[in-house]
């Protein structure tokens, strides 16, 4: 058993430890259960379970949620098109989200894969400054997908 201070009480029956944590007025906790003897520990058990979950708090605030958006493209987008999707992307870099970009093949497209891909590529080199390829291009079904990230030092304060 360990008192409140954390010095070792020693072995001691339990009725005994549960009387001597009862007239400190704290709880009598175990804390090593597989241990044998079993340890237990006096302290303020509530006290103890308020500390933890304000640590938690502490560190759930300092997490950055990442979020994916998403870009949706077509093998022959016109370049005003392009501009706009380019624009929306680097706005989600500068946020600190992933962005997947989707190039949708309808119909015989799908046999110019080439063509997504170019695009995909295009969209890739035009925001190398603010992030990276973090999967590259890939067709499932009747589109391609392609994964891009954040750079480290671009990302601001997000709240």
């Amino acid at each position: 058993m360990v008192d409140e201070a954390g010095n070792q009480v020693g072995i001691l029956p339990t009725r005994d430890a549960l009387r001597m944590a009862f007239d400190k007025g704290l709880d009598l906790v175990e804390v090593a259960a597989t241990a044998k003897p079993p340890v237990c520990r006096i302290m303020d058990y509530g006290k103890y379970k308020y500390e933890e979950s304000k640590r938690d708090r502490e560190a759930k605030k300092k997490q950055k949620v990442v979020s994916i958006k998403e870009l949706k493209m077509r093998p022959r987008i016109e370049e005003h098109d392009f501009q706009v999707r380019l624009r929306s992307c680097q706005k989600f870099l500068k946020d600190g989200d992933k962005v997947k970009a989707v190039i949708t093949f309808r119909g015989r497209e799908i046999v110019h894969s080439e063509l997504g891909r170019g695009v995909l590529q295009r969209l890739a080199e035009e925001v190398s400054d603010l992030g990276f390829v973090e999967r590259e291009p890939r067709t499932e079904g009747r589109a391609m997908i392609m994964i891009l990230s954040a750079k480290e030092n671009t990302n601001t304060n997000k709240e």
